[in-house]
């Protein structure tokens, strides 16, 4: 089977956002997405997830972060009103701090059920929420080139989302538990490394004919070219409590992929660290997230990632400003000057010990600087 990669001139933007439907009075996740749906006004941008305590909130493919700021601006107020109407809530974060997976309704399409009885526990256990962003890319050589030279960011990426470190009413000492239950699945976490678009389409082919997955939508590598779209997609974040912070994620994420294509153009040597050094920092973005500090060659010497980040700034800071980003990117500083979402949490538990206290917040979150109209 041939793939085809349905490039896109221009480096667009798509970003889908996973969020948690909740009880208002008990905070607790509550399968509320089939009903959802059914009363949304806009339902081509809302789509069910594994768990029925799941809504997918999705964009138009958009030009630019304008697009994108006004987009998921508008159609998170219209979710937010339908969902005041049925008595929901939303929230964006990585995972529920208090929530039992094994009390989640699945969703009633044959693809979830089927992922779950081929993996069991390790799907089961997927009470987890995320970030995605998509980026236009030209061919498919250069989404493979980018997207090879975007693991050395997957740490960063992960380090400035991390809002999960609860789970099943413990602190489990990680600023992201979402991405380790991820990695249990057998296609998800770090991808491979890809010399070419040929090898990507071999590797495809392979798990299609041996059964082991039905198409790419079952490869849940922490970030993968997309044929159809013609995209580099971004997966590796967790779920981000406000829209300021997913718009800064999305610039970043966006004015990187272009800082590559521009270099795979020149002609220009992109390095790549070690599957080794990627895969360790990953675990220290994980556990430690803004305050890690990672492997930058290979003697082992050590950088705090914030630095990176600062450095990485830099670098962007001329693109984005063509873009039309620049505020959005800068927004990246107050993330790691202040701390990610998992930092807001672990304070206010700390104040308070009442998960609930947690939620409500996260909750508030979401909604600042949302106009739900009656």
């Amino acid at each position: 089977m041939k793939l085809h990669f349905n490039g896109s001139p221009n480096p667009t933007l798509g970003v889908e956002l996973e969020l948690q439907v909740i009880d208002p009075e008990t905070k607790n996740l509550v399968s509320g997405a089939q009903q959802i749906m059914e009363n949304a006004d806009d339902d081509e941008h809302i789509k069910p997830e594994l768990i029925q305590s799941t809504i997918e909130l999705n964009t138009d493919v958009c030009a630019n972060i304008t697009a994108v700021t006004t987009d998921l601006t508008e159609r998170l107020a219209s979710l937010i009103k339908t969902c005041d109407k049925l008595g929901y809530e939303l929230a964006g974060i990585g995972t529920h701090p208090f929530a039992k997976w094994d009390e989640q309704d699945i969703s009633p399409r044959d693809r979830y059920h089927m992922l779950i009885d081929r993996c069991q526990w390790p799907a089961r256990r997927l009470m987890i929420f995320g970030l995605h962003v998509h980026v236009g890319v030209q061919s498919g050589e250069k989404a493979i080139t980018v997207f090879n030279a975007l693991s050395n960011y997957l740490p960063h990426l992960l380090a400035l989302s991390a809002s999960s470190p609860f789970f099943d009413n413990i602190d489990t000492g990680l600023a992201s538990t979402r991405v380790k239950i991820f990695e249990t699945l057998p296609t998800a976490g770090l991808p491979y490394r890809l010399l070419n678009w040929g090898e990507f389409q071999r590797f495809i082919n392979t798990l299609v004919n041996a059964k082991a997955i039905q198409s790419i939508q079952e490869v849940w590598w922490d970030i993968r070219p997309h044929p159809g779209f013609g995209t580099i997609e971004i997966r590796v974040c967790d779920g981000l409590s406000t829209l300021g912070e997913v718009f800064s994620v999305t610039a970043l994420i966006q004015a990187l992929v272009v800082w590559l294509c521009e270099q795979y153009d020149e002609g220009a040597y992109i390095p790549v660290h070690r599957h080794w050094i990627i895969r360790e920092n990953k675990w220290r973005a994980c556990r430690w997230s803004v305050d890690a500090e990672i492997i930058v060659d290979d003697h082992g010497n050590l950088k705090p990632i914030a630095e990176d980040i600062y450095e990485l700034l830099e670098i962007l800071e001329p693109i984005a400003k063509r873009l039309g980003s620049h505020k959005e990117l800068m927004g990246i500083k107050d993330i790691v000057k202040d701390g990610p979402s998992y930092k807001r949490q672990r304070k206010i538990y700390a104040e308070t010990g009442d998960f609930k206290k947690v939620m409500e917040a996260n909750i508030k979150e979401l909604r600042e600087n949302i106009k739900v109209t009656a």
